[in-house]
């Protein structure tokens, strides 16, 4: 089937409409660029779920190198520390071009910014908008100014499945919109798909984030980094609902204690307690689950009737599942929630291959480390949106017609391989379960079918686990419980796949991109 080529006029186009998409289009104009997205605006994306805020230094009792403290805590020793201070000292200004644009964000009585208290900050330092609405609305705020900026064409209901490459470049996308193949010429992609929650059965993500950005950047050769790290959100809400309402940390800061099914509060001992670091709550309450017991969140004492007031949306979805947190403990369980991995970039947001930059959570940064200190994810996003439009906006915009192949891979759907990446890739991990993850992946991965995408990120994802053969941050080896000496970032490009092989250059250095 030869794919309808659709003149741009050799315009960059960004792949994913959450809020890094967004912020990177508006960020671009008046340059006219074309903006992706694979369902109806709004729909499917994870901006639009995230309950947290952003975390900027914005107290009289806060400081930038207060921030960054936290953060490389938090990062476990594989944050980029130049990357990380250049974020939190670029924050607030981010904050106040939101503002400008109408982002609603919640305030005192004399008209400040309310700051919140999360885990493992030092400081009250997170705002939020709505309460515990934060993406939904700064989403709106951000698709509102896009709607009124000329130059920023949106194609909804447009799926990337390959990125076109000639020469070490990007000349293309191959996609399909609504059902009809179609390819767009262009030199400049900007990756903003998000994350991987998709491919575990216990997820805070839309169903659809699997890894989509990481499967189009590695077969067209891209280095990715440190996919090993996925972050467990330690509360989301024990119901069969997918993707998982979340209960945001911001419930724990106001006081909220864990407690098991009689009430016995099994933190009380830990250094932080509730609000130890999220690799920390979460598997200490995998470890509750798995000897049996029930957890909950209970904000009986330190919230109670205010609850309904102080968190709206979290208050819905428990009385949605016949539960009232004001007057009853809320059932908790760890839920797959942010991947600090991903492509590789530079400070600009640059991967290895010409043409092709990532932002958000699909872009691994160096911010986060071993392990993401909370609401620092939309920090990131808001701030290196414009650092990657600066980049994409200085960069030539000459293309010509390439050679688009005829086929595509089928849409992407991780349905069938859930169960296996959950058992292999969760909390805690072992080296027997990452190997017979990696044997049953692998041929899927290079196979034709729906799955293989999603496959080819997991099995990745499984590989850079089995090499790293330590405990740090939330990566968790049952078959190696100790923190090893050296903080290595691990850097992987898929060379080749090809029936029942990948692969693969590998190395375990930073380097700039």
């Amino acid at each position: 089937m030869k794919p309808d080529i659709q003149d741009i006029g050799g315009a960059p186009v960004i792949v994913g409409a959450g809020i890094a998409g967004l912020m990177t289009a508006l960020h671009l104009a008046p340059q006219p660029v074309v903006l992706l997205c694979g369902t109806a605006l709004g729909t499917d994306t994870s901006s639009t779920l995230a309950q947290g805020g952003l975390a900027a230094s914005l107290g009289s009792d806060d400081s930038p190198e207060l921030h960054l403290t936290d953060t490389l805590a938090a990062g476990d020793g594989l944050c980029n520390e130049s990357i990380a201070r250049r974020v939190v000292e670029a924050t607030p200004c981010a904050i106040e071009y939101l503002v400008r644009l109408g982002a609603p964000f919640d305030r005192d009585l004399d008209g400040k910014l309310r700051l919140g208290l999360e885990a493992a900050h030092s400081r009250r330092r997170v705002v939020h908008a709505a309460g515990d609405a934060t993406g939904r609305e700064l989403f709106r705020a951000l698709l509102a100014a896009a709607r009124r900026t000329s130059s920023i064409k949106i194609l909804e209901g447009m799926t990337a499945l390959r990125l076109v490459v000639e020469e070490r470049g990007i000349v293309g996308i191959l996609g399909v919109l609504r059902r009809d193949l179609c390819a767009l010429p262009t030199r400049r992609v900007v990756l903003a798909t998000g994350g991987i929650g998709g491919l575990f059965n216990d997820s805070t993500n839309p169903l659809t984030s699997f890894g989509h950005g990481l499967a189009l950047a590695a077969c067209a050769g891209a280095e990715l980094a440190d996919l090993e790290f996925v972050q467990f959100h330690p509360t989301a809400l024990d119901v069969a609902r997918r993707p998982m309402p979340l209960v945001s940390e911001a419930v724990r800061g106001e006081g909220a204690m864990l407690v098991d099914e009689d009430g016995n509060r099994f933190l009380a001992g830990t250094p932080g307690g509730e609000l130890a670091s999220r690799d920390v709550v979460a598997r200490a309450i995998s470890d509750q689950l798995a000897a049996g017991h029930r957890v909950y969140l209970d904000a009986r004492h330190c919230l109670g009737a205010k609850f309904a007031k102080r968190f709206p949306a979290i208050e819905a979805a428990c009385k949605q599942a016949g539960i009232d947190p004001a007057v009853e403990p809320i059932p908790v369980r760890p839920a797959a929630h942010y991947h600090m991995g991903g492509v590789a970039v530079d400070a600009e947001g640059r991967s290895s291959v010409n043409g092709l930059w990532a932002c958000g959570e699909v872009a691994r940064t160096g911010l986060h480390g071993a392990n993401r200190l909370a609401s620092n994810s939309l920090a990131e996003a808001v701030t290196t949106a414009a650092w990657v439009a600066a980049s994409v906006a200085g960069t030539c915009a000459g293309w010509q017609w390439p050679r688009f192949p005829a086929m595509a891979p089928r849409r992407p759907d991780p349905s069938t391989i859930r169960q296996l990446v959950s058992n292999a890739l969760g909390i805690k991990r072992n080296g027997k379960a990452l190997r017979d993850a990696v044997a049953t992946l692998l041929p899927i991965a290079v196979g034709e079918r729906a799955a293989a995408d999603p496959s080819l990120v997991a099995l990745l994802i499984a590989i850079a686990a089995l090499r790293r053969e330590e405990s740090r941050g939330s990566h968790y080896r049952s078959d190696f419980p100790s923190r090893a000496n050296a903080a290595l970032p691990s850097r992987l490009t898929l060379a080749t796949a090809s029936e029942n092989a990948v692969a693969l250059s590998w190395q375990t250095s930073e380097r700039s991109c």
